[in-house]
């Protein structure tokens, strides 16, 4: 099993940042991670993935050249880091590990789920 826990969501201006963690604990394997949000009344979405090695990378086309997810394998961590905020990027933000090594997009392939943190960027 693997457990993930998420912190650094919160209340941000528009036009701000933060940075969201991942830490991972439990068993260790060669895994791809995800960061994946959830709006009221929307699906969950990949915003972004990340190779074990971290040399590979996807952006969904809406937060690409504002997000930048990175990995530190040492530290069992992935970060998203989050620029440019806008009130449309408000949603509760879940991390996942898939069973592969290389970046899967597809929510299925994402069995580790972390429970998720709350970013609300106000207007």
């Amino acid at each position: 099993q693997v457990q993930l826990v998420e912190s650094g969501g919160g209340l941000v201006q528009a036009g701000g940042s933060l940075r969201l963690s991942c830490a991972a604990s439990g068993r260790t394997f060669r895994y791809s991670m995800g960061w994946f949000r959830q709006a009221p009344g929307k699906e969950r979405s990949l915003l972004a993935g990340i190779s074990w090695s971290g040399g590979s990378t996807y952006y969904l086309d809406s937060v690409k050249g504002r997000f930048t997810i990175s990995r530190d394998n040492a530290k069992n961590t992935v970060y998203l880091q989050m620029n440019s905020l806008k009130p449309e990027d408000t949603a509760v933000y879940y991390c996942a590990a898939s069973s592969s090594s290389k970046v899967v997009t597809a929510i299925y392939e994402y069995p580790y789920w972390g429970q998720g943190t709350q970013v609300t960027v106000s207007s």
